[in-house]
């Protein structure tokens, strides 16, 4: 017979980056009855002195429990929040959803206490990533491929690529696109009925489709012909259009010479 392990007092979880794996992780926690110091994503652990580790293999069905779990007992958005958090980048964002799903377990309380140390934190992650979301929805620019598929490359510093799927193919329901987010190495394919997600470092991409340069050259023009020279202001720019989207819109490019603007 087995004898049960003894809970460690001073442990850390180390999960795999996914959102699913940080809720398994919160799920382990509460089966082998501990309270980790630190929940992180792999490759983000500094061991405390003493401290043990544990590595949490990723596992759906519990981590679906624990969605169910929080769902009924403090609501949809509280889980929105939780999943949002947990696309962040900070390298505190596991512990941060794992004691605010402590605290919210226990009280039954979600996001109506912006002062509750447990709360707080998850509240700014979530406004962070959402307002990621909203800068990608803004500045994200799709190029015409052969074939007939768009294509957008981004670099956001949040994993946001799951939370901007559903947005995109309600607009491009007739146009198969990929979304690729090469910081966070995930590509979101939507291919005109339903979207997926897909681990990868690189995408091998046909040829830009022969109106691609005329469009982009287009649009430059425009750019030049709208332009008000007394009143540039690159700071105010700046403040509208962060400087780290530039490089994945195409207008920001050089311009393209294999094809010219018809005048």
């Amino acid at each position: 017979m087995l004898t049960p392990e003894e809970p460690l007092s001073s442990v850390a979880y180390v999960y795999d980056g996914s959102p699913e794996g940080l809720l398994t992780a919160v799920f382990q926690a509460y089966a082998n009855h501990e309270d980790p110091q630190d929940v992180v994503r792999e490759g983000a652990l500094q061991p405390r002195l003493g401290q043990s580790v544990r590595f949490v293999e990723t596992d759906v069905d519990l981590a679906v429990r624990v969605q169910r779990g929080v769902r009924r007992t403090c609501g949809q958005d509280a889980l929105d929040a939780i999943v949002h958090a947990s696309l962040s980048d900070d390298p505190a964002a596991g512990t941060v959803v794992y004691r605010f799903v402590r605290h919210a377990m226990r009280t039954g309380r979600a996001l109506d206490d912006l002062a509750h140390p447990a709360v707080g934190p998850l509240f700014a992650l979530d406004r962070a990533v959402m307002n990621e979301r909203h800068y990608l929805q803004q500045f994200l620019r799709f190029e015409h491929l052969k074939g007939g598929a768009w294509f957008a490359r981004c670099h956001p510093k949040a994993s946001v690529v799951p939370l901007l799927m559903d947005w995109f193919s309600a607009r491009f329901n007739t146009q198969p696109f990929m979304i690729f987010d090469e910081a966070h190495a995930l590509a979101g394919v939507y291919e005109g009925r339903g979207w997926h997600l897909v681990r990868t470092e690189s995408v091998a991409l046909p040829a830009a489709a022969d109106d691609e340069a005329l469009m982009q050259a287009a649009w430059k023009r425009f750019y030049d012909a709208v332009a008000v020279e007394a009143r540039y202001n690159p700071e105010l720019r700046r403040q509208f259009m962060p400087k780290r989207f530039w490089k994945d819109i195409l207008e920001m490019h050089e311009r393209i010479p294999s094809r010219k603007l018809a005048r």
